[in-house]
């Protein structure tokens, strides 16, 4: 039995981009005032300006049916921006979500925060713009966990935002309470943070498989993996190798395919991915399995594949776009 090995060699390199920037204040400028008079004499210098102890007048207050316009006319847009968090499929969209995310929050806050609210509200609408920005902020530091696959998911994403999101929810809620006000823009839940896992040679598809080769999996690495091996157009198999840990398929027909897997932690099992810490490869070389028949003997082609660094390894993996992984 003839029996080529295929062994990976994988190096990640991540590169983070520190960015600084300097501003300089400029000295104020003004005229030097003064006063002029008698000593000792019955009269007084007249004051100068009026109003309040800044030189300008308050502002007044919104009524209850204006203030609840300003906040109805960004309702919506705050509600679906967040909304969309939950439906973000594949890392490109949910990274496009999370920045839209930003963007319509942060502006909100701005918005918001110029506004005179009514006095019986004050307290509860600066709380509420307060948790605008605050998840506002949380979303920008999300991007970049999304940026660098630490985050994989959009249930990841909602578990990373969970705590601001819920503090945002009790201060729409407080605000809508005092008054029916439209601020109730959280609809979405965020789970826990899990590190779901599947046994060691769990297969999340299986095709057909009677042939007389095998497939052994090495995964020497730091996270678990789930390997899936495509020929032609169509996925034959995925199965799930832990990580410190081997599997063979068996029963591998003839054919040409190519190899693919990801690695990660926490597996959804509806959505067919790793949460966090992802990333997608692909070994360069196909694999190839023949059966040759002889008047006295069968012949087959066993593989061995390693998701890990190994001495000697002798074909390499390429990264593959996380939206053109076979799911």
């Amino acid at each position: 039995m003839a029996s080529p090995r295929l062994i990976s060699c994988v190096l990640a390199l991540a590169t983070l981009t520190l960015g600084a920037c300097t501003s300089g204040a400029a000295s104020p400028t003004g005229g030097e005032a003064t006063v002029s008079g008698v000593a000792g004499g019955k009269g007084a210098a007249p004051a100068t300006g009026g109003g309040t102890g800044n030189g300008s007048p308050s502002a007044s207050a919104l009524t209850p049916e204006a203030y609840k316009g300003e906040l109805d006319s960004r309702h919506k847009a705050m509600s679906d921006a967040i909304g969309a968090l939950a439906g973000g499929r594949g890392l490109k969209a949910l990274d496009q979500r999370v920045g839209r995310a930003e963007e319509t929050l942060s502006g909100a806050a701005e918005a918001l925060s110029a506004l005179a609210p009514p006095d019986a509200v004050r307290a509860q609408h600066d709380t509420y713009v307060t948790s605008l920005r605050e998840v506002a902020t949380a979303l920008g530091a999300t991007s970049g966990k999304v940026g660098a696959r630490d985050l994989c998911t959009s249930s990841a994403v909602l578990t990373d935002l969970g705590d601001k999101l819920a503090a945002l929810d009790k201060a729409g809620e407080d605000l809508q309470s005092a008054g029916d006000y439209p601020a109730d823009v959280v609809d979405v839940k965020a789970a826990d943070r899990q590190s779901r896992r599947l046994r060691n040679g769990s297969f999340i598809r299986k095709g057909t498989l009677n042939g007389r080769s095998s497939l052994e999996i090495d995964n020497g690495g730091s996270r678990d993996a789930v390997v899936t091996v495509v020929r032609g157009g169509s996925k034959v198999f995925s199965v799930y190798v832990r990580k410190k840990a081997k599997f063979k398929v068996r029963g591998v027909r003839d054919g040409s395919y190519k190899v693919y897997f990801t690695h990660g932690a926490d597996w959804d099992g509806k959505g067919k991915a790793f949460t966090r810490d992802c990333s997608f490869e692909r070994f360069q070389k196909t694999v190839k399995f023949k059966t040759t028949f002889t008047a006295t003997q069968i012949l087959w082609h066993d593989w061995r594949i390693t998701l890990h660094a190994i001495t000697g390894g002798n074909a390499r993996t390429s990264p593959v776009d996380p939206d053109d992984f076979p799911g």
